[in-house]
Order: structure tokens, then sequence, then C-alpha cells
């Protein structure tokens, strides 16, 4: 729990020191795009501090490409 703090105090950090130079640029996409990766890696942190287990992207790699693998290896 306490490293949950931790990461929300983190993110609350990025978004004081950089959302005023995003708004001085007044690009509304880039401002969107900060606040939802912002949030997913937030919550991933969040997710990862209270030891849930998470899916690793590299296994779907595997998934996909181990027929391919297993289809040119014949």
């Amino acid at each position: 729990m306490v490293w949950s703090i931790f990461v929300i105090i983190g993110a609350a950090a990025i978004c004081w020191i950089d959302v005023p130079r995003l708004r001085r640029n007044k690009a509304v996409k880039e401002r969107w795009a900060f606040g939802v990766l912002l949030t997913v890696a937030a919550g991933l942190g969040i997710a990862q501090s209270m030891r849930v287990r998470l899916p690793n992207p590299l296994d779907w790699i595997f998934s996909v490409f181990r027929p391919i693998s297993d289809w040119m290896s014949l």
C-alpha cells in the first residue's frame, strides 16, 4: 500500500512539472497522449506494487511466432 502512494506521488510530481509546459504549447493531442500514457503507467506501477501478476508482452510474441518457427524447422 505504501508503494502505491509513492507511485501516485511520483505521477503527481510528473504532472506538476510537465503540464505547465504542455499548456504553453497549446497542443491538445500531446496533452491527451501525456495524460493517457501517464495514467496507464501509474496504473501498471500500482498493480505491480501490489504484486499483481502482469502478463509479459514477450509471451504474446512467442505465441505468435512459435507456429512459424515450428513450421520452418520441419
